[in-house]
């Protein structure tokens, strides 16, 4: 029997639901009515040797399509989705959208450019150290650093300490994929920053635990069992932390309350190569557990079943990703696209 979390209050959880989107998904998702329809993008038919039945034709051209969607939001899910599956192919697209209109989107593809070590694009991540946002600015410092200008880091380092709390919070963020534990310090002086807003607070500590931080998961743990905004960022960085202590709180996790917190377990679990969160994803196909959802919450918690799907990966999980990329959502066509790529690498 797995360990019963404590009870929180029902109406204080309703409350808080908003936030759990927001903490989960970046910037928060919307209903797209006119579902997975291409609209019209540059001609890419070499999908890649590792690219040959129709599930995965037809993820890559879902990613290929999301690049160039009207829609910010969508661009972005389809860039982070590029760097999760490592489409190298797709990057020609992605470093166009450095000079994307958003700039939400331009910090995503220079992101995108130093996880992936996309050195094509170095004039281009040049250029974007000029961008009139410093948040652009400092992701392309991240990229320019991750294609072996290193000294660049020195500027993503100092916007920890920014007046501004988003430049700081995506300070905090890009240091942890720096992956350097030297700044393991420096972010646990933001986190206790009284000047420091909760989305910092939040973002160094989880930071901390990409780092291996052995130190945060006292707090973590009790994350996992407050709020539920608190809970989803908590399971998160328990993951990202992936220590043996982290996976045994993730199993107790499987039976939170909330479907949400026990798919996002699940989605860590599997990351951790601990596929004991299967028959909680399996459930919401055979349990029917999102009858009578709203269409926001049904897209949330879609979304967040192929993101579980996508790291559990077994054909009793696999078969359900063909569906949910025919899904009106384009947000949950991405995340189904995105786990059968991720399927496929293993």
């Amino acid at each position: 029997m797995r360990n019963r979390p404590r009870q929180i209050n029902i109406q204080q959880s309703k409350r808080r639901i908003t936030v759990v989107c927001n903490a989960v998904f970046l910037l928060g998702l919307g209903i797209f009515v006119c579902g997975c329809n291409r609209p019209s993008v540059p001609a890419i038919t070499d999908y890649g040797p590792d690219v040959s039945d129709p599930r995965q034709v037809r993820a890559f051209e879902i990613l290929r399509d999301g690049l160039v969607d009207a829609e910010a939001l969508i661009r972005i899910h389809a860039i982070e989705a590029v760097v999760a599956t490592r489409r190298q192919r797709l990057m020609p697209m992605v470093q166009r959208l450095l000079t994307d209109k958003s700039m939400p989107v331009r910090f995503a593809a220079a992101v995108a450019v130093g996880d992936l070590k996309y050195s094509i694009a170095r004039n281009s991540v040049s250029l974007a150290l000029k961008d009139p946002d410093h948040n652009v600015i400092i992701a392309a410092s991240y990229a320019m650093g991750r294609l072996g200008d290193t000294d660049y880091y020195e500027v993503v380092r100092k916007a920890l300490s920014s007046s501004d709390q988003t430049v700081r919070a995506n300070a905090a963020f890009l240091l942890g994929r720096i992956g350097d534990p030297k700044v393991i310090e420096l972010l646990k002086q933001v986190q206790q920053d009284r000047t420091s807003v909760d989305k910092v607070r939040f973002q160094a500590l989880e930071s901390r635990a990409e780092l291996g931080d052995p130190t945060v998961l006292k707090k973590l743990w009790a994350m996992v069992y407050g709020y539920s905004e608190d809970r989803m960022i908590g399971v998160r960085a328990m993951g990202a932390l992936g220590s043996s202590k982290a996976g045994e709180i993730l199993v107790t996790k499987l039976d939170d309350e909330m479907l949400e917190v026990r798919l996002a377990a699940a989605e860590q679990l599997g990351k951790l190569g601990d596929r004991s969160g299967q028959q909680e994803v399996r459930d919401v196909f055979e349990k029917n557990l999102t009858a009578g959802l709203d269409e926001r919450a049904l897209e949330r918690i879609n979304v967040l079943t192929a993101m579980a799907i996508g790291r559990i990966c077994t054909p009793a999980l696999t078969k359900y990703l063909p569906e949910l990329m025919k899904d009106k959502s384009k947000s949950v066509c991405i995340a189904a696209a995105k786990a059968v790529l991720l399927c496929r690498a293993r």
